[in-house]
């Protein structure tokens, strides 16, 4: 499969608009960037939490 093109981009936003309503569109926008805030925030305390596990390991007992 190809790329992304343009006009899918505007097929997407029009079939969108055709199932949310134009009331409804603004809020769920508002919705799904709050999530992916959360979920970004998320996988960084995870990072940190597994870099402060790798810190806690002494490198000299893995024999």
């Amino acid at each position: 499969m190809n790329s992304l093109k343009p006009w899918h981009l505007l097929v997407l936003a029009i079939v969108f608009l055709i199932l949310f309503g134009s009331k409804r569109l603004p809020d769920s926008a508002r919705s799904l960037g709050r999530s992916l805030r959360i979920f970004k925030s998320e996988v960084q305390e995870m990072n940190k939490d597994d870099s402060k596990e790798d810190k806690k390991t002494d490198p000299s007992s893995e024999k």
